[in-house]
């Protein structure tokens, strides 16, 4: 955060420097793009194929192979989640929030993919629909779908407060992925990763720079659809904070369940599609020898 009083004059070529205009870091231009006319034809007629309650308060980890689909519901009440995904045969392959930030923007929305962390970096799953698309960026600068947190966690919480507290989202997500793969918590909770927050309205700080949330604008029946792009182990978390208009961390906010939904694809509409290939950079970086 900036010093409110700077201990340092503007030099006189202040205002000029500050006027340079802004370049996108990584120009989407070349980047692979997916054909969501494909996917959205097998969306069309996609087939039930199997469904996960995320309990309030809790998580609950789900499974999808590459070429099925999977849905995010709010079911009950404004609920945010916090989502992590790892490739179902390596754990070593997960999500990468930060890589996908630089690609795609600090909030994500249909066409948007997520990108898996080095050394594998391709598409893990692509947003094919978001019945929040409607929100775009509010006079506050929020928006929906986040890749800027990290997850609430009881580490900054016993720096902020002194107390632990079990129900956030990393502890949440470290339970239920040693749920599911048989790992202990302390092997579990090292592939814990930072997180996409479905339906969380955040921003920054205009003055500040400070990362913000508000009530989210989520309701009953929106939903958040993706291809999986993958073999995939998805966990989700219900976020402690509800709607997160107040708090997180807590067992005050008012919470809910969110409804996870695995679908088949309209028969045929994958007909001659593969998963994408692990990165194809060697691994060299330079090394002579």
């Amino acid at each position: 955060m900036k010093p409110a009083e700077p201990r340092h004059a503007a030099p006189a070529d202040a205002e000029t420097r500050r006027a340079v205009a802004p370049v996108i870091c990584y120009p989407p231009d070349t980047l692979p793009q997916p054909d969501m006319a494909r996917y959205r034809a097998a969306q069309d007629g996609m087939v039930a194929a199997g469904a996960v309650t995320v309990p309030p308060r809790g998580a609950a980890c789900f499974r999808v192979r590459a070429g099925q689909l999977f849905r995010i519901t709010c079911t009950e009440g404004a609920q945010v989640g916090d989502l992590n995904l790892w490739a179902a045969d390596d754990l070593s392959e997960r999500f990468y929030a930060g890589k996908t930030r630089a690609l795609h923007g600090t909030h994500l929305s249909t066409g948007d993919r997520l990108w898996s962390a080095f050394p594998h970096m391709r598409p893990m799953a692509t947003i094919i629909d978001d019945s929040l698309d409607w929100y775009g960026f509010d006079a506050d600068g929020g928006s929906v779908h986040d890749v800027i947190g990290t997850r609430c966690d009881p580490y900054t919480g016993r720096v902020l407060s002194g107390t632990d507290y079990h129900h956030c989202c990393h502890s949440n997500l470290t339970r239920a992925l040693a749920a599911a793969t048989g790992l202990s918590l302390a092997e579990a909770e090292h592939h814990v990763h930072d997180v996409l927050n479905v339906f969380m309205c955040t921003g920054f700080n205009r003055d500040t720079g400070q990362y913000f949330m508000k009530a989210s604008p989520v309701r009953p029946g929106d939903y958040l659809d993706f291809m999986a792009e993958i073999d995939l182990l998805g966990a989700l978390s219900a976020c402690p904070g509800g709607d997160c208009g107040a708090e997180h961390s807590s067992d005050t906010a008012s919470c809910h369940p969110l409804l996870v939904q695995v679908f088949d694809p309209a028969p045929g509409s994958m007909e001659g599609w593969a998963p994408p290939a692990r990165n194809a950079y060697g691994g060299g970086h330079g090394a002579s020898g």
